[in-house]
């Protein structure tokens, strides 16, 4: 939509899928942007990107070099941690609004983020939705090209985590020097990160706000959109920068 508001849709490991649909309902109301990561889906990753820190300051430089300002940054799971890696680095002043769902990345005393790579397939649905029968996906019923796809982003993922390290000890602190609204939504069920992790990362912004929602896991735009979208859009709107008038 043309003059609308720029919303940046930062993906998870689970690749750009998972969030298609949160930002086909956003693109009603916003200018979605939702690039899918270097390496993610086979997309050439450059031998300089090999951390979340990298990706981080990549995506900085474009919304720079497109001229990009009142962004609002969302970010699911792997693309929370990327929106606050974004947020302690924009010194220019492009973002002005953050969603984080379900986001890693902070190291939280006492709440561990579950080492997701340690998992079987049938373990990792049980910690990540709330309904696991309803979204367990047996890997033996995946074409050959669709497992490969999907082993291909988990590798990606564990070199930009340095080997699946899905927290930065020195996040949480500079989250203090963040002064965009942060909005940090939740699926309760979520057992990869807790509500507790949740709660603690809203609680590190200056202006951090803290939404639980119920029935949901680790993907609450999958398993309750409505609700998650209706949360998303009134942040969008509560946060936005006002038009600045001519004479």
């Amino acid at each position: 939509m043309n003059g609308s508001r720029p919303v940046l849709v930062l993906h998870g490991g689970g690749g750009p899928a998972t969030v298609a649909g949160l930002a086909g309902r956003l693109a009603g109301s916003a200018r979605t942007i939702t690039p899918v990561h270097p390496g993610w889906d086979g997309t050439p990753r450059p031998d300089w990107l090999t951390s979340v820190d990298d990706l981080a300051v990549a995506y900085l430089h474009l919304l720079q070099d497109d001229g990009l300002r009142d962004v609002l940054v969302i970010g699911s799971s792997l693309g929370g941690y990327l929106a606050a890696e974004m947020a302690v680095r924009d010194t220019a002043g492009q973002i002005t609004g953050l969603v984080l769902i379900n986001a890693v990345g902070a190291d939280i005393e006492g709440e561990e983020v579950t080492d997701f790579f340690a998992l079987d397939p049938r373990a990792q649905a049980e910690h990540s939705w709330h309904a696991p029968d309803r979204f367990y996906v047996d890997p033996a019923t995946l074409s050959g090209s669709e497992l490969a796809r999907r082993q291909a982003n988990m590798a990606t993922m564990r070199l930009l985590t340095d080997g699946g390290r899905m927290t930065d000890p020195k996040l949480l602190p500079r989250l203090g020097r963040v002064r965009q609204p942060a909005l940090v939504i939740w699926g309760e069920s979520d057992r990869v990160v807790t509500p507790a992790y949740g709660a603690a990362y809203a609680k590190a912004f200056p202006q951090g706000r803290f939404a639980p929602v119920p029935e949901a896991g680790h993907l609450p735009h999958i398993e309750c959109p409505d609700v998650t979208a209706e949360l998303i859009e009134a942040e969008l709107r509560r946060t936005a920068t006002p038009p600045v008038l001519a004479g």
